[in-house]
């Protein structure tokens, strides 16, 4: 089987079974080459249904949930983005295809150069990569109009919310091992927000993610 072959077996057995249907994001997933992301030894998974390990305990998000994220996010040409997470770069050069900018932030030094390497292969030129501790918040840049965490975390920290202009969207993915929930937060005025539920799902925490509060007895 040839790798258009493949590509095309992933999109429509995997993507489009999981609603996945905006062609704009469709036709991303064939523009930008997914395979050129994954780390070598594991590149004959590149359209597999699986989590990708990145190495440091990291790991790329599976296909379906890569184009789920950016079809749920809607990414307009005039978005500045925030991405918490940058792994192999791959989500960021999707994000980066459809906003204005990216600003990633990765804590991993090794996965900052992985990323760094995979986006400038690809002449992306309106990424920001950058080395720090996102978990709880990045107000560098902010606002933003779209922010999305590519690992979980058990509270989502209100300094994301806060981060958004008014009309931003947010995903995260929140909660614990073994139920997760894929929320889409949504600035609808200044303060004031709206959060969908998306689906369930079960991913990696990121590093410091903010804990829920324990009771002591």
């Amino acid at each position: 089987m040839n790798l258009e072959q493949t590509r095309f077996n992933m999109v429509e057995q995997q993507i489009r079974t999981w609603d996945v249907l905006d062609d704009s994001v469709l036709e991303l997933l064939y523009k930008i080459r997914r395979e050129e992301f994954v780390p070598a030894g594991y590149r004959s998974l590149a359209f597999v249904d699986m989590e990708i390990p990145l190495g440091h305990g990291q790991f790329m998000l599976e296909p379906k949930m890569e184009a789920r994220i950016l079809q749920e996010l809607h990414v307009k040409k005039t978005d500045k983005i925030l991405e918490v997470g940058s792994g192999s770069g791959y989500l960021t050069a999707l994000l980066a295809e459809k906003g204005a900018h990216v600003y990633s932030v990765e804590i991993v030094p090794e996965l900052k150069t992985m990323a760094e390497i995979n986006v400038q292969a690809h002449d992306i030129s309106n990424v920001t990569l950058e080395l720090g501790d996102a978990a709880c918040g990045w107000s560098k840049h902010e606002p933003y109009d779209v922010i999305v965490l590519t690992a979980s975390t058990p509270v989502l920290p209100e300094a994301f919310q806060k981060s958004l202009k008014p009309g931003g969207r947010l995903i995260a993915i929140v909660g614990e091992e073994p139920v997760m929930e894929a929320l889409l937060v949504t600035c609808v005025a200044p303060d004031d927000y709206n959060t969908t539920k998306l689906f369930e799902t079960c991913i990696a925490p990121l590093k410091n993610a903010q804990q829920s509060e324990r009771f002591v007895f």
